[in-house]
């Protein structure tokens, strides 16, 4: 490979020999130029530039042209073996395309470069491997076409292989950012994935403490740590702190585990006072919360006939309660159970002292109402209507009254009241007034008039009774 760019260096230089003889005995006794082919690029490379006597026939006899160098060439990983680089394609193409990339490496304090494949790498990255651990090695990129090899791009630094640790660092979950909570006899099962190169080293403490292995199981992979309880203790409860670490660094995290039960009872409960039907009672939290906060109470009372208990209140928060509507003659026992989030506790305590709810006289002495004042003067809710009867055939007139007190119903003919006269029928039955014509004639015609009168006033309405005769036809006289 060291052979390979000093012909294509070279070439420029051979152009110009050609042209001025003379100078070519000058180079000859300096040999120690054609040893460093790398070095020797930029020494030639003037002579080029110095013979610009005839640029269109020289294009025509160079042929294609190679690219320009790649570019920002970067380290994209290292390992212990193996190196990975990746790049950016030339700014400068040409015409004739791009075969590939050539990359070569030499050992740091050489001058050698060795090619990393045997082949063309047609990609902008390449993964060198079989590499020995501890070597610091320099990297360049040629690319690659049918004009030759380009300038090289070249590493900036040398590279040593050899493992690189990245900085371990804990991925806590969310879920466990806040305080972790199981119930006793649960299963606990926290899997915390974790980052580092190579793989840290897992550590566990407990309030500080190491892990008691009996009771808290252990496993660590290369991507996370599983902390397990088989079944949960109120002892497990705590916070864990997880360790991980690579050479000198470390990170950590916190898990706050928290095991909770059903609480205990209050601690004692007391009859207060009984009056009237209420009984007042106090009681003390219990001793025993179940590891978690008392959300609440619950009351229940118990008749000492029947023994059958019933709860009054629920989810109470205070200690102190008032039972009421308890029944007269009765005497009760009341108890308290404590809540948390688990439930309500196993036991209740319950009241040394019975309520009795004592009976006393009761004299009923009905309310007292205002009396309301019903009068109201005569109103026709129903008028009469003007009607047409015909001789002979009996006839009647409706009308209806309302009124308090009972008003009196009169009725009137032509302005004169009708009175006793046995050819005329009266009726006055719950508000409903009728006057009956009994086998009317043509002098019974007129205007008929009811009038209802009390001590709130009166009232009258008024209507037309015509009687009409029935007329034969002259025809049916003949007959």
């Amino acid at each position: 490979m060291p052979s390979k760019p000093a012909p294509i260096k070279k070439s420029p230089a051979k152009k110009a020999a050609d042209k001025a003889p003379e100078p070519a005995p000058e180079p000859a006794p300096a040999p120690p130029v054609e040893a460093p082919p790398a070095e020797a690029a930029p020494v030639e490379a003037p002579p080029a530039e110095a013979a610009p006597a005839a640029p269109a026939e020289d294009t025509a006899a160079a042929g294609p042209v190679p690219t320009s160098a790649p570019l920002d060439i970067t380290v994209e990983d290292v390992n212990d073996t193996s190196l990975t680089i990746e790049w950016k394609m030339p700014e400068t193409i040409g015409d004739c395309g791009l075969d590939g990339y050539a990359i070569e490496y030499r050992k740091d304090g050489t001058t050698d470069w060795v090619a990393a494949q045997e082949q063309l790498t047609p990609g902008n990255r390449c993964c060198i491997k079989n590499l020995t651990t501890g070597d610091l090695l320099h990297v360049r990129v040629v690319a690659v076409n049918a004009g030759g090899r380009s300038e090289p791009c070249t590493l900036a630094q040398p590279v040593k292989i050899r493992e690189v640790g990245d900085r371990p660092r804990i991925r806590l979950p969310r879920a466990l950012r806040s305080r972790y909570v199981k119930q006793v006899g649960e299963q606990v099962n926290v899997v915390i994935p974790f980052l580092g190169k190579p793989k840290p080293e897992v550590s566990w403490l407990k309030d500080g403490q190491p892990l008691d292995t009996k009771r808290v199981n252990i496993r660590n992979s290369d991507k996370d740590s599983i902390l397990f309880i088989r079944t949960a203790e109120r002892e497990d409860s705590g916070v864990y702190e997880m360790t991980v670490k690579v050479d000198s660094f470390e990170d950590k995290a916190n898990i706050t585990l928290q095991i909770v039960e059903r609480p205990g009872c209050p601690t004692s409960v007391k009859l207060v006072d009984t009056w009237g039907f209420n009984a007042a009672l106090e009681w003390t939290p219990p001793k025993d919360n179940g590891n978690t906060e008392i959300t609440g109470y619950t009351i229940q009372k118990a008749d000492k006939k029947t023994g059958v208990w019933f709860s009054v209140l629920e989810h109470y928060h205070r200690l102190t309660a008032t039972v009421t509507d308890l029944i007269m003659g009765n005497s009760y026992s009341f108890r308290v159970f404590a809540e948390n989030k688990v439930g309500i506790s196993e036991k209740a305590a319950v009241t040394k002292g019975v309520a009795h709810i004592q009976k006393t006289g009761i004299v009923y002495k009905p309310p007292e109402y205002p009396e309301h004042n019903f009068s109201e003067a005569p109103r026709f809710t129903t008028p009469l209507s003007d009607r047409a009867a015909t001789v002979g055939y009996t006839t009647k007139l409706l009308c209806s009254v309302r009124g308090s007190p009972k008003p009196k119903i009169e009725w009137l003919k032509n302005q004169m009241i009708i009175g006793d006269d046995p050819k005329f029928r009266q009726i006055s039955n719950q508000g409903i007034c009728s006057l009956e014509i009994r086998k009317p004639c043509s002098f019974d015609g007129g205007v008929y008039t009811c009038r209802a009168k009390n001590a709130q006033g009166e009232a009258a309405v008024s209507c037309k009774l015509e009687v009409k005769q029935i007329v034969i036809p002259e025809s049916g006289k003949g007959k």
